[in-house]
């Protein structure tokens, strides 16, 4: 393998940098994280860039750039580094877009994390290599990149809908897309080379986000099951955990909403939404 592109080794370096100072700062933390509430009412808009270079601890970003790392160098040395910035910039706003649009009704959900630009980078080479094979982190199992592409998009659909677990699907799905559809741009002949891996990953994902747009409820169908930690908890979790309780109780709130209307709502709920929505 070549050596790491500048592009690749400026936006680790940013990442590094970015995140130990949100490590150190809660203020600096909270001030550009991803929060609907502060982009939408606020103008915030930094918020779409700022959060994907923050992380929540040390796991959360050495993961992220280890993923980075593996897929940089054959994404940067086959468009060139400006390309590969926009690829990468492109798919961190485009997820974050995504989430906006999921979570527009859900005032106070935040998230951090280089994931969707990740997802990006990794989307493209899908659509610019037919022949890639993806192998699993610190596992010796490869699979071909397209039987990857279609997991990643189902797994994330079935994240999005469930609200199962802590992580920002929507950011991962948007952003995978975004940074597909970019590759696709400044190469149109992958679609000719590589046309049944982009079918087979964009005809689930367009058929998704048809639903989510044309039947604004469908996301709030489902219950959510989180489990509480019992051990004392990190910096990362106590983060994790904090969201978690709030997203579940507006949820609660907004389904109730959308199967008995606001009316229905008691004071104390009412309430509690226009906090949870601030």
């Amino acid at each position: 393998m070549n050596n790491i592109g500048v592009a690749s080794i400026v936006i680790i370096i940013i990442n590094f940098i970015v995140s130990i100072r949100g490590f150190k700062n809660y203020n600096f933390f909270e001030g550009y994280k991803f929060h609907v509430d502060k982009i939408l009412i606020q103008k915030d808009y930094i918020r779409l860039i700022s959060s994907g270079f923050l992380h929540a601890g040390w796991s959360h970003l050495a993961f992220n750039m280890i993923s980075f790392y593996i897929f940089s160098n054959l994404l940067e040395q086959k468009i060139g580094s400006i390309l590969f910035i926009l690829i990468y910039i492109s798919s961190l706003i485009g997820g974050n877009l995504f989430a906006l649009y999921v979570h527009r009704n859900h005032g106070d959900y935040s998230a951090i994390g280089a994931s969707g630009a990740v997802s990006g980078i990794i989307f493209a080479c899908i659509a610019l290599y037919p022949g890639l094979d993806i192998g699993l982190l610190l596992l010796p199992i490869f699979i071909p990149s397209w039987i990857f592409g279609v997991l990643f998009v189902l797994i994330s659909i079935y994240g999005i809908k469930t609200k199962r677990d802590n992580i920002g699907h929507e950011a991962h799905l948007g952003g995978a897309i975004i940074g597909l559809l970019v590759a696709i741009i400044i190469h149109p002949n992958a679609i000719t080379k590589n046309y049944s891996a982009i079918l087979l990953i964009l005809i689930p994902t367009l058929a998704f986000i048809y639903l989510i747009v044309s039947k604004p409820h469908f996301l709030l169908t489902d219950k959510i099951n989180f489990k509480k930690e019992s051990a004392p908890l990190s910096f990362e979790q106590k983060y994790n955990s904090e969201k978690v309780d709030k997203q579940k109780e507006l949820d609660k709130l907004l389904d109730k909403i959308s199967k008995k209307g606001i009316d229905k709502l008691s004071k104390k709920e009412k309430e509690r939404l226009k906090n949870l929505s601030k």
